[in-house]
């Protein structure tokens, strides 16, 4: 089964029901009619062959005329687009050996049609006030707009304490990697960190994606906090990977750290395992060295590939901090210019870490 917010059919038909949508209209005013529904997102020969009795519509949709048609028995059949209403007061016969949780009539041939026809079904409940959505072998009941907001706002407070964390071990870290006393351990705490915050984001971006119009605040907020999230842990992995012990891709690293449960990633040592490094006994303090690829990526307008030829150049940080600037020109594509623009920005970065750190 999918988890959540995965599926872009998913993702789709959660928007295709978020506040604002004429969908989302029609099923609220289903639900304040005391009424129940059960409406299938999609049309074709499968979905018309479980299809008895009703009428053969084809008009257009419309939130008023969804409510009219639900207070008859039996369901309705919409296009993939939500744009026409193919069916309506149909009875859905769909295979009854196909396995469902639910115990309500409704419910149970929503599942079942959903897992048969691969289309998603949306099932208004009368008698408990709620609207499910089935698709992709998920059930979801939709929050209102009052419930996703709360849930949202609590999770953006987390994630501004998990992104102030993050910016204080990244900040330790490229202090250490300065100094030359970077640890598998820093590292970690760093990577792990990186992780958090991005699961947070998608927790955050699946409310936003549920509350549609109404979650245009958030996804600035969220935005403002995240950005340029994915590129630091792209280059943090990259940084690392040719460090000793080190033999995964940077996928590997990213498909690993995804399967960690939420337990496992409070563990450094099973992080520090995501990267390729064999963790036995106390080898999280034995010491590792940065390409110097996170840190190039810090200085202005200076282009990707620079940055790959340059830390392919000196191997490593430190002799990127020692080089002049005859050493840097000695690079293809870096002319005298940018050479002092590279020289003079490690120092800069290489000073205010140092002072962030100690001071």
């Amino acid at each position: 089964m999918p988890e959540p917010f995965t599926s872009e059919l998913f993702r789709s038909t959660l928007a295709a029901v978020a506040p604002g949508s004429e969908l989302r209209d029609g099923l609220e005013r289903i639900l304040r009619g005391n009424t129940g529904a059960l409406i299938v997102l999609g049309y074709d020969r499968l979905v018309a062959s479980l299809c008895t009795g009703g009428f053969d519509l084809d008009v257009g949709f419309s939130a008023t005329r969804l409510r009219e048609l639900a207070k008859m028995d039996g369901a309705v059949v919409v296009d993939s687009s939500v744009g026409r209403i193919r069916k309506a007061a149909v009875q859905l016969v769909p295979d009854p050996s196909i396995e469902t949780v639910e115990s309500g009539t409704r419910h149970r041939t929503a599942e079942r049609v959903a897992r048969q026809t691969g289309h998603p079904v949306v099932s208004v409940s009368q008698s408990m006030h709620i609207i499910a959505l089935y698709v992709d072998g998920n059930r979801h009941v939709l929050r209102t707009t009052t419930e996703l907001v709360s849930q949202a706002n609590q999770a953006m407070q987390t994630l501004e304490r998990y992104k102030s964390r993050l910016d204080e071990v990244t900040g330790t870290l490229s202090a250490l990697e300065v100094e030359d006393l970077v640890t598998v351990r820093d590292v970690a705490i760093v990577l792990q960190r990186l992780e958090m915050v991005s699961r947070i984001r998608t927790e955050i971006a699946g409310y936003i994606l549920e509350l549609g119009v109404d979650g245009r605040l958030l996804t600035l907020q969220l935005e403002e906090l995240t950005v340029g999230l994915d590129e630091d842990m792209h280059a943090l992995i990259l940084d690392y990977l040719h460090a000793e012990g080190a033999v995964c891709t940077a996928e590997d690293v990213l498909a690993n750290l995804g399967a960690l449960d939420a337990t496992e990633l409070l563990d450094l040592g099973q992080v520090a395992k995501t990267m390729g490094f064999g963790i036995v006994g106390e080898s999280l303090d034995g010491s590792v060295h940065p390409r110097g690829l996170r840190l190039l990526s810090k200085i202005p307008r200076l282009p990707g590939a620079i940055v790959e030829r340059l830390a392919d150049r000196f191997g490593s940080l430190q002799p990127l901090l020692a080089a002049g600037i005859d050493e840097l020109m000695s690079v293809d594509g870096v002319g005298e210019l940018r050479a002092r623009t590279v020289r003079e920005g490690l120092s800069r970065l290489a000073e205010s870490s140092i002072l962030e750190r100690y001071v």
